[in-house]
């Protein structure tokens, strides 16, 4: 890199620099200056670079100042949309004016995030509504769709994310009409689409990012522009994510929206076929029958369980048939309508991915010679349950391949970013899931005093994590640190059953104790406004699972404990993992050291991550797992996360609260 782009990046963020004139507040930090420099390296020689930056790095700036500046188109991609949003509507403004570039921005999303006018029309016409309430949402989608410019749902704050008139209202890439659609001219998907061609920074998500990858796998037409450099921040959802996308997955919602668009299609345009209705309505009771047929538990199931039932497998081949007929009935009179033709499109592209799932051969996940060199690896049937729907998916083994392909077949510089990518300062891990061995790497820890700021507690006497008692045990040890932070709490645990349990004990106890602090529970409402209740009470006590693991910021006192309930090493009945782990296996890999532990520190960090967010912030990590401080393997976990000071005394936790910790003393006892 040149002497002049060192420099002119040193200026940028030095403390009388743009920035810090633009931006109340800002303070020169190292690590973000150096990113920076790494960045505006890796695209400057159109390579690949994988980036973590602790928390208060500042590594939205340190990406964004080189990308802006280097003079090519720019695509942003990251795993959620609150980072989106803020990425579109805050950071990008504030750098792109700070250096006064005259730079146009876009944001692109899916294309169920916009509202669809034909779909829209077609709501109007029919009285099938999941709900009352969906009734009456459409009234307020109809308002809008006359007044909004961006046709984006998130506009509409009051109808929740879940609300089953979405669907009905929005589109998805099997029901689309594209250029034939009446409706083409004003589509906001399409003007989103044509913004982001013409725009030199156009900001998206994963899902999208996946998707365009897809079609350019099969040859299609992608959504994306051409760019320059790919900065994909957030990166350590990447494998998890690119595994759904580049496997196959068929599921009961799917085929229950084609069945109503069928039902609707053929009463308007076929009402003459009579007994064609009939014929498709044998859909709805056979999709609910597979799930029934499943079993009651909710979960992940490998296809080789499933189906040595006999119920499923006679409730599966039921549905093949049927959606195979079904198919075959839609496409007789396709030529009626536009409607019926994409319909009997999309009834001939399920049934063949169903038809595949069932013919998957499961041995081939034995196989050993599709190691990363490029061959296909096998797929891995299994099946997700939720309490009422059900999904099969045909996943590869491993991703690696494929990312690789994508990355190198592309002249572009890449930049992949979070705060949580490495194990004790290695990315060997994650490169393996992405094929990417040959990136450079580097690492830039958080500028917060965790010293000083944060205490790793560990309580002594808790039983193992597998024990029934556990759950009552993390209750039990969390109760005096609750009391001595005032409330203020996220509990976060690694399973749903486990948090049910404590919101039922936490419920009586602060009523018997007559706690005043709030207490919330994932589930209970949505994760954005369960958030905002919590911010906006500042002693709340907040009970959450994977989801509140990464992706929530709560600065300030409003958070100051961070309980959680176990090591988040991933189920092993599931039946991806097995498979993983039993390839790990059999080519000579330990699959404990490999790959499950890289995975729970990972994890770990992300949830611990929830606790400092600035530099003024304090508290304690509570973990109440013994196997940190009793197993082997626990050195390497707690050593990948900040350098709080370590504690297995309550005492020392009381007094950290009460601001008596610095004439006590904290003992490193771990």
């Amino acid at each position: 890199m040149t002497t002049s782009l060192f420099s002119g990046i040193a200026a940028v963020f030095s403390e009388e620099g743009p920035l810090a004139q633009h931006l109340p507040g800002f303070r020169a930090r190292p690590g973000q200056q150096a990113m920076a420099q790494a960045v505006a390296e890796a695209i400057s020689e159109r390579h690949c670079l994988i980036a973590e930056a602790g928390t208060g790095t500042g590594k939205t700036f340190a990406y964004l100042v080189p990308a802006l500046t280097s003079g090519g188109k720019v695509i942003i991609s990251t795993g959620t949309k609150t980072l989106q949003d803020q990425l579109f509507e805050r950071d990008l403004p504030l750098v792109r004016d700070a250096l006064k570039l005259p730079l146009s921005v876009a944001l692109l999303k899916g294309r169920s995030n916009y509202l669809c006018l034909h779909r829209l029309a077609q709501a109007q016409h029919e009285d099938l509504f999941p709900s009352k309430q969906d009734a009456r949402y459409l009234k307020t989608i109809i308002s809008f769709a006359h007044t909004t410019e961006r046709g984006d749902r998130s506009e509409l704050a009051g109808i929740p994310d879940h609300a089953g008139i979405w669907p009905l209202v929005t589109s998805t890439r099997d029901n689309c009409f594209g250029a034939q659609c009446a409706h083409f001219d004003d589509c906001f998907v399409m003007k989103a689409r044509k913004e982001a061609l013409d725009a030199d920074v156009v900001v998206i998500n994963h899902h999208l990012f996946f998707a365009d990858a897809l079609l350019r796998e099969e040859g299609l037409n992608e959504l994306l522009p051409a760019c320059n450099t790919v900065i994909l921040d957030e990166a350590h959802q990447l494998p998890d994510i690119a595994t759904v996308f580049f496997g196959e997955r068929i599921g009961g919602a799917q085929l229950l929206e084609l069945a109503r668009d069928a039902e609707i299609a053929v009463r308007t345009s076929a009402g003459d076929l009579t007994e064609l209705p009939d014929r498709i309505s044998r859909l709805v009771p056979a999709i609910r029958q597979l799930r029934l047929a499943a079993g009651e538990v909710p979960g992940k199931l490998p296809a080789s369980q499933l189906l040595s039932m006999p119920a499923f497998t006679e409730a599966l081949q039921t549905l093949t048939k049927i959606l195979d007929e079904t198919a075959s009935d839609l496409g007789t009179i396709a030529e009626r309508s536009e409607d019926l033709g994409l319909i009997a499109a999309r009834a001939q592209t399920l049934s063949r991915t169903l038809q595949q799932w069932c013919e998957i051969d499961d041995n081939n996940s034995d196989e050993t010679a599709a190691e990363d060199s490029g061959d296909d690896m096998p797929l891995i049937r299994w099946a997700d349950l939720s309490p009422y729907g059900w999904q099969l998916h045909a996943s590869p083994l491993s991703v690696a391949p494929i990312f690789r392909n994508f990355v190198e077949n592309s002249a572009r510089s890449w930049i992949l970013t979070s705060a949580t990518l490495s194990v004790a300062g290695q990315f060997t891990h994650y490169q393996h899931e992405l094929g990417l061995e040959n990136a450079q790497t580097a690492c830039w820890d958080s500028p917060f005093d965790y010293e000083q700021q944060a205490i790793l507690y560990v309580p002594t006497g808790l039983p193992l994590p597998n024990s029934k008692e556990h759950t009552d045990a993390v209750i039990d040890a969390a109760l005096p640190v609750l009391e001595a932070s005032q409330g203020r709490a996220f509990l976060l645990f690694t399973t749903h059953r486990a948090l049910q349990h404590a919101h039922e004990r936490l419920q009586t106890i602060f009523v018997e104790r007559r706690w005043p602090w709030p207490l919330f529970a994932q589930g209970e409402a949505s994760r954005s406004e369960l958030l905002e209740r919590f911010r906006a009470e500042k002693n709340a006590v907040l009970l959450g699972a994977a989801s509140f693991w990464e992706g929530v910021d709560v600065a300030g006192d409003a958070l100051s404990l961070v309980v959680i309930d176990k090591l988040p090493f991933a189920p092993p009945d599931d039946p991806l993992l097995a498979a993983r782990l039993e390839h790990l296996k059999k080519n000579g890999g330990e699959p404990f050291r490999d790959w499950q532990l890289p995975q729970a520190a990972i994890s770990l960090k992300q949830g611990a991550g929830r606790l400092i967010r600035t530099e003024t912030d304090c508290g304690v990590l509570m973990i109440t797992d013994p196997r940190l401080v009793e197993k082997s393997y626990g050195k390497r976990l707690w050593r990948s996360l900040p350098p709080m000071r370590r504690t297995r005394e309550l005492e020392d936790v009381v007094a950290f609260f009460s601001g008596e910790d610095q004439e006590l003393g904290i003992k490193k006892t771990i």
